[in-house]
Formats: structure tokens, C-alpha cells, sequence
């Protein structure tokens, strides 16, 4: 039995030992795999993951057409007002949630205004206090949007097709525009697909599909605040912890875990015993062998 095949093992007994509502578990170690399902592998919204993806893609943007994520998001979007301190904000800060706009989430927020972006904009900016929102992400792809247009069609041929051979469901808002930090639907091997992807920094069949120090500006560069364990750190889109270990993070269990040459994926419906289950990969990584080197 290799260590992807004993980390599964040992996993799905914790995941049941617990009651954690999984769907699926994917464990990969080096070029070793393994993957067990209690669900049928539906294409399932991967929630915060997506603002993983949502990084990519300004990286990529970056890469091919020299979009600037230090820049003013105004200059990108000059027909929208700003607040009082807004005028500054760059969409780096945007991703990184440390823009100083307080618009927190809410479950119906790309409907609660005409414009989520325009209302997020509008509204004052403390300096750079950091505030986990959905509303940062989408305003964020807006101004990608103003740069590639589509930013689906613009993932296309650039990441869609050449990791998953397919372009992903990603819901869109009443204005068309992608939801951005959720609503991006992926089976558990895409989403492993992209796991794998960012373990091995942005290449793909020997193709460097988006700069390494887009991968790596996921995982550092961290922004430090006080939370709970696994809620200390944020970089862009990336969690630290728990451990060594880092992680995309979505609602309800989605789960991207990095150590080393291992990246573990979840996917499931338990928002209350994710973290637990966090733990659970990192310790059976450990006792694999898996550090962060």
C-alpha cells in the first residue's frame, strides 16, 4: 500500500469516527493517488475555493496582458464612485480582503444592491482593515472583467480546458458577471486537478500556465489577525493552518490542504466539523512522513 492509499485509509476512518459529512477525499503524495466517494461526484460549488481560482486569474491577466493588481481598481473602473479612501484601493488589497470597506457577507449579497461592486466602491475605507467578504473578491473580478472582459471566457483556453478539459459552471450575478469568491462547480478530481496545479507552482504537462509567484502569493505575505485556530492568517485566498499546512477553504467543507509534496481534497456539507477534519489530514500527513519541505 503506498502513502496516498494509507493517508486515505486512515482518513476515511476519522471522517466516519467523527460523522463528518463528507462526499469525497483525494489524496495525493508525490505522484502517488488515491481517492475514496460516499457521494456520488457531482460537479459541487467549491465556495471559497473559488477565490483561489479568482487569484489565478488576475495572475494570469498579469502574465498575458499586463494587468496591473497594484493599481487603483479606479482607473479600471472610472464610470463607478468611490468613497471617502477608496480612490486608493488596489485590487491586490481586494484579494487579500484588506481594502478597509465594510460591506460584510450576507447569503443573498449579489442581490441586495443594483451593483454589488458600485455599492462596495461607494462606501468609506478605513486604511487596509482586513474583513472576510465575498463582496471584495466580486469587486475584484469587476475589475478584471474591465481588463479581459469575460473572465470565464478569458479562463478558457488559459486554465479551464488545459487542467479540466472542460469551462466550469461559475454562477453569475443579475448583471452577468461571474460570483467570483463562490458558486464555482467542480467534481473531485477537478478540483484535486486544481490542487495538484498549485502544489507544482502554476505548471501543467510541462506548460507554465500562470507565474509561480502568483501560486506563492496565495500562501504568503500574510495579513496576521487575532481569530480562532486555523483563522490567524490570510494571504491571498490562502488560510494558514492548520499546522505547517495551508489551505483553500470553502463554506460547508470544501477543502484544498498543502504540506509539502501531499495535497489532500475535500469535498463536502459540514461546515461545523471541517476544521476538525483539517486537523485530521495534517496529523495523518505527519505520521506519513509529509512535512512542508
Amino acid at each position: 500500500m503506498n502513502r496516498a492509499q494509507t493517508v486515505l485509509t486512515a482518513l476515511v476512518a476519522a471522517a466516519e469516527e467523527d460523522g463528518f459529512g463528507a462526499h469525497g477525499l483525494h489524496v495525493r503524495i508525490g505522484d502517488e493517488t488515491a481517492r475514496h466517494l460516499w457521494s456520488p461526484d457531482d460537479a459541487r460549488d467549491v465556495h471559497s475555493v473559488a477565490k483561489g481560482v479568482c487569484v489565478l486569474a488576475c495572475g494570469i491577466a498579469a502574465d498575458a496582458v499586463g494587468f496591473d493588481v497594484d493599481a487603483p481598481v479606479a482607473r479600471y473602473l472610472p464610470d463607478l464612485a468611490t468613497g471617502p479612501g477608496v480612490d486608493g484601493v488596489t485590487t491586490r488589497e481586494l484579494l487579500g480582503m484588506r481594502s478597509g470597506v465594510d460591506l460584510p457577507w450576507s447569503s443573498t449579497l449579489l442581490t441586495d444592491w443594483p451593483d454589488l461592486a458600485a455599492e462596495f466602491l461607494s462606501r468609506p475605507a478605513d486604511g487596509t482593515t482586513f474583513q472576510y467578504s465575498n463582496a471584495s473578491t466580486y469587486t475584484a473580478m469587476r475589475v478584471l472583467a474591465a481588463v479581459v472582459g469575460d473572465v470565464v471566457a478569458f479562463l478558457g483556453t488559459r486554465l479551464f480546458l488545459p487542467l479540466l478539459g472542460r469551462v466550469p459552471v461559475w454562477d453569475r450575478c443579475p448583471l452577468g458577471f461571474v460570483a467570483a469568491g463562490e458558486g464555482l462547480h467542480l467534481h473531485l478530481d477537478e478540483l484535486a486537478e486544481l490542487g495538484r496545479f498549485v502544489r507544482d507552482g502554476g505548471v501543467h504537462g510541462g506548460r507554465v500556465l500562470v507565474s509561480r509567484r502568483w501560486i506563492e502569493a496565495l500562501h504568503t505575505n500574510w495579513t496576521e489577525r487575532e481569530a480562532g485556530p486555523g483563522y490567524t492568517r490570510y494571504a491571498l485566498a490562502g488560510w494558514g493552518g492548520p499546522g505547517a499546512a495551508w489551505r483553500l477553504h470553502g463554506a460547508y467543507g470544501q477543502l484544498l490542504i498543502f504540506l509539502g509534496e501531499a495535497v489532500v481534497t475535500i469535498t463536502a456539507d459540514d461546515h461545523v466539523r471541517a476544521d476538525r477534519m483539517a486537523e485530521r489530514v495534517v496529523a495523518e500527513l505527519g505520521r506519513a512522513g509529509v512535512d512542508a519541505r
